[in-house]
């Protein structure tokens, strides 16, 4: 595993055989995506260009994503299946001339595949042109994702897409990226749900929850132990004062690239002793603040980006309303029906304020309903 990217490598001894071997197939149809990488004599392997016509078949009723590689080939050979490419066809037509249509479906395989736009690792470094890889992978497997959201989650994909392309994953550059939005918008989940999604990416991982609440409760030293706690897994910190703590997370974060979340910060000290510069995390490293104080962000600290995220709207709202006091997105009963776009009317859009009212509510007859709209 690289970047978060799983591989399945298939055993050599399978190519003796004349079938692909289950546990080829079973990987094939599990993959999100196919990396082919066509050698000079790639199409003299019957066994390449059978599962060639599996990846494909998986390509078009999947739409499973297909990255050729061409190493020291011309891709025109292979769309048009000349020099070396038509020697060993001829080969394969004699061999299968009772099966022409295996034959012809691996033509039309190799043909689909030699079309699309791929890398060409030409007199290039590999270990140079491996890692290019896995950086553009990371990027496409970060934009296809579509951020896993849960049913409850009503609005989130949309707003998450929206911070991911604050975030540039793939780029090599730190990056600060302030969540900067009024309370109960959902700031913190948003951040949760993209930490979850995007952590395997990084070498190292913090998520630190509450930061105005703890550091007032426990202080920052304790938040600085927490951050290298989690992006190191190593609870060996003893240092008892801030500035050792700024000095040990930049003497142990500068070479490692980290996710990091700062939720709810709302204080300049919170920044200056957890996130203090950008060269205190390695290339490649994205901080995530969440805060209410927008000047926080605007003046006194340097962000890369900054997301708003906006309020749900009407439909949003109302679905979200309707799951938490029917346990379904749409109104049960008509009596129900005005009462429900009043209350979420008087939400605002905010996701906090529809799953307490619509939670309150659940289960409860009309006149209770119209007993607790009326004192909101």
């Amino acid at each position: 595993m690289r970047n978060g990217i799983h591989t399945f490598r298939d055993d050599p001894k399978l190519e003796t055989g004349e079938e692909i071997a289950p546990e080829l197939f079973k990987a094939i149809q599990q993959s999100w995506c196919s990396i082919i990488i066509f050698s000079e004599t790639y199409a003299f392997s019957s066994w390449c260009l059978e599962e060639l016509a599996e990846i494909v078949k998986h390509k078009n009723e999947k739409r499973q994503e297909v990255f050729p590689i061409f190493y020291n080939v011309d891709p025109s050979d292979l769309r048009k299946q000349k020099g070396k490419v038509e020697e060993a066809f001829v080969e394969h037509e004699e061999r299968y001339k009772e099966d022409k249509n295996k034959v012809q479906k691996w033509r039309n395989a190799l043909t689909q595949v030699a079309n699309i736009k791929g890398w060409h690792l030409n007199n290039r470094h590999e270990a140079e042109f491996i890692g290019d890889i896995v950086k553009k992978l990371s990027v496409k497997l970060c934009e296809t994702y579509p951020i896993a959201a849960t049913d409850e989650l009503i609005g989130i994909s949309s707003r998450l897409k929206e911070l991911y392309s604050k975030m540039e994953i793939g780029e090599d550059d730190v990056r600060v990226i302030g969540i900067c939005a009024m309370g109960g918008i959902g700031k913190m989940t948003l951040a949760r749900v993209m930490y979850d999604q995007m952590s395997s990416h990084f070498e190292g991982k913090s998520f630190l929850a509450n930061v105005r609440e703890v550091s007032q409760k426990r202080g920052l030293v304790h938040l600085q132990k927490q951050l290298l706690t989690q992006t190191l897994l190593d609870e060996g910190f003893n240092f008892s004062d801030v500035y050792e703590g700024n000095a040990t997370i930049s003497h142990r974060l500068s070479h490692k690239k980290v996710l990091v979340v700062l939720d709810d910060v709302d204080n300049i000290q919170h920044l200056k002793c957890l996130a203090g510069r950008h060269d205190w995390f390695g290339l490649g490293s994205r901080i995530i603040i969440t805060t209410r104080n927008e000047h926080l962000l605007r003046y006194n600290f340097r962000v890369d980006g900054m997301y708003k995220p906006a309020a749900l709207n009407e439909n949003e709202a109302l679905r979200l309303f309707n799951l938490k006091a029917f346990n379904r997105e749409t109104v049960p009963e008509e009596d129900f029906v005005e009462l429900a776009k009043h209350i979420v009317g008087y939400a605002g859009g905010l996701p906090l304020a529809l799953e307490v009212l619509g939670s309150f509510l659940c289960g409860r007859d009309v006149t209770q309903w119209k007993s607790a709209f009326e004192r909101l």
